[in-house]
């Protein structure tokens, strides 16, 4: 195993912290767009459309009451 000097494991620390910092800003940005629910429903329109359809078909179909056969 290569001996390392103290300079070099601070200089090691120092980039590891940098690529980390860039880490976390860049996984800030995405989970500030992914959180932001308008834009979501913006960029998936067809998608919500589709479901909100489906939501009021099952709710019609379980609030309606039922006529029973004689």
């Amino acid at each position: 195993m290569e001996r390392r000097t103290p300079a070099e494991i601070r200089r090691t620390m120092a980039e590891n912290r940098g690529a980390l910092e860039r880490s976390l800003t860049t996984l800030r940005g995405e989970l500030a767009e992914l959180k932001d629910w308008r834009r979501q429903v913006e960029r998936h329109r067809r998608e919500v459309a589709i479901a909100a359809a489906c939501v009021g078909f099952l709710a019609g179909a379980l609030l309606v009451p039922r006529r029973r056969r004689r």
